[in-house]
This record gives structure tokens, C-alpha cells and sequence, in this order.
């Protein structure tokens, strides 16, 4: 097998959660990161993919207190921008919101929302529009009941844009690698806590192909897995267990956190990874190959 073609660091910053939107020929990255100008989540603009400029900050922050804002995605709807994002502290506490513009580079303005109040823990947002119209919203969020407690992957129909159905499980933790931290206190316990995250979704051929990280984003044992279902709310399976996208390896170091956009009708994969010094996560892009129907960053 010869070596994963990635394209090496894109932008010199931080950039980690990256989600790319393409809108009228133009590539817009959204990341966890960088307060530009009181603003939160930087927005990078490119042609190519390759070259990149700041755009500025997206978000104007929810309240004046100090808070850590996580994992932007846009979704364009109705001539309306939705930014859908995490706000909480450290890992405390985060809850899903969304933010409104009229365009790409914002600024977004919060709609005053908090899309998950009955959950303790919900990071990650991702909207997906299905192909008969329907748009639901996948993320992650803390669950104690199963053999390998921890975040696991949920999903929930969007109404309106700005309102959650019920929220469903759709993918736990099925293996060690997936596993965040042996022993780690939590909710009052101490649990072997596994981790999965970053939810993106893709369909192709009538089935959902769900791609999400899994084990502790800050080593090189995170990776990108993936499931399939015939249903955008499941169930979801896992064909071949295990880091089967994209894991550390040729350069790359826990590479994770990915999203899908598309290029000359070629889908390209887009992630983070640590620079060499484990100093800043950085924007990566790939080629998405699909090897008997499964999805894999792309080989030469």
C-alpha cells in the first residue's frame, strides 16, 4: 500500500474541527481556535482548497464571560447561514446553539437557543440535509449506559432550523481504540471512559455513511471510523471496526475531526492533525476514495 496523499498543513494557525462549505465556488473553513477582532471561530476563504485567507472571526460571542466555543458547522438554507456550535467550560458543561447571517463570513448572531437543555454534555454539531429534504442535526453527547460508558453519537430531526426534535443514540463505542482515558472521574464515578465525536454523514446509494473520531483527540491513537445505515436516524453498523478512514501515520499525527466537501465532482476529505511539536492542530485536506462501497482516505 503506498503512503496516504495528504496535503500537508494548509494554514500556518491553529485550526483544529475543521468544516469546509462550498457556496457559489467559493471554499469557506470554519475551526476551532483563533478570537479574531472579539470574534469567535475564524473563517478561512479559499478557490482551490489550497490557498487560504482569513476572513476574520465568525461568531459574536454569547455572553461577556470567558467561554470555550467548539466545532463550528455552516449550513446554508432558505438564503439564511446557520452556524451550529458547542459553548461551555473546559469540558463542562457544553450545550448546542446556533447563530444566524446573511453570508458565509458572518458575523453569525446567536438566536438566543440552547438546542440541547435536558443534556449535560453535547459537543460537535453537524447538519445534514438528507435527499428528501429532511435536515437533522448529529452530535455527540455523554451516556453511562453501556460496557464502555462515555460520549457516544446521537442524532435528532431539525425543525425549523433552530429546534430539536428527540435526540437518538446511533453509534457507541465498540472497541479500545476508541477508548479517552482508563479510570477518568465523571458524574460522580470513575469510568474506562471511551470517546466518539465529530459526527459528518455523507449518502451514497441510498445508504448513510457516518463518519465520526474516536479515542482522545490529544494522542496519536485518534482516528477517523466510520458506520452505515439505511436510515438517517439508523441503525448504525460498522462494516470494519477500527480507525478505517484515516489514522496517524505518514506524517500525520492524530489525525481526526473530519468533514467532506467536493472538488471537480471528487470527494475530498477535510481534518486536523498536530503539527510535529504536538504545539497546534492544524488544517489537512485528502482525497476520499470509496473502495467497495466504504469510504478511505485516498492512496496513491
Amino acid at each position: 500500500m503506498t503512503a496516504l496523499q495528504t496535503s500537508g498543513p494548509l494554514y500556518a494557525g491553529y485550526f483544529a474541527d475543521p468544516f469546509v462549505l462550498l457556496h457559489e465556488g467559493t471554499y469557506y473553513a470554519y475551526g476551532t481556535g483563533s478570537v479574531v477582532d472579539g470574534l469567535v471561530f475564524e473563517v478561512l476563504s479559499s478557490p482551490d482548497l489550497r490557498r487560504w485567507t482569513s476572513c476574520g472571526g465568525a461568531l459574536e460571542p454569547v455572553t461577556s464571560e470567558p467561554r470555550d466555543y467548539w466545532a463550528p458547522e455552516v449550513a446554508f438554507h432558505d438564503g439564511t447561514f446557520y452556524l451550529y456550535y458547542s459553548v461551555g467550560i473546559g469540558d463542562k458543561g457544553h450545550h448546542l446553539r446556533v447563530a444566524t447571517s446573511a453570508s458565509p463570513t458572518g458575523p453569525f448572531v446567536d438566536a438566543g437557543v440552547n438546542l440541547t437543555p435536558e443534556e449535560p454534555f453535547a459537543i460537535d454539531p453537524h447538519p445534514f440535509r438528507a435527499s428528501d429534504g429532511q435536515w437533522y442535526l448529529y452530535y455527540a453527547r455523554d451516556d453511562l449506559g453501556s460496557e464502555r460508558p462515555g460520549t457516544v453519537l446521537a442524532a435528532a430531526p431539525l425543525r425549523g432550523m433552530t429546534r430539536l426534535g428527540e435526540g437518538v443514540t446511533v453509534l457507541r463505542a465498540s472497541g479500545d481504540w476508541q477508548r479517552y482515558q482508563a479510570g477518568r472521574a465523571m458524574y460522580g464515578g470513575v469510568y474506562d471512559w471511551h470517546t466518539l465525536e465529530g459526527p459528518f454523514v455523507l449518502e451514497r446509494g441510498g445508504k448513510y455513511h457516518l463518519l465520526y473520531s474516536g479515542g482522545a483527540w490529544t494522542g496519536e491513537g485518534y482516528g477517523v471510523g466510520y458506520a452505515v445505515a439505511e436510515h438517517p436516524l439508523g441503525p448504525f453498523h460498522e462494516p470494519h471496526p477500527g480507525a478505517a478512514v484515516l489514522r496517524s501515520g505518514g506524517g500525520l499525527i492524530g489525525p481526526g475531526h473530519a468533514s467532506v466537501t467536493q472538488q471537480g465532482g471528487q470527494d475530498v476529505l477535510v481534518f486536523h492533525a498536530w503539527d510535529a511539536e504536538h504545539t497546534k492542530r492544524q488544517l489537512h485536506t485528502a482525497p476520499l476514495r470509496w473502495e467497495s462501497g466504504f469510504p478511505v482516505a485516498g492512496r496513491g
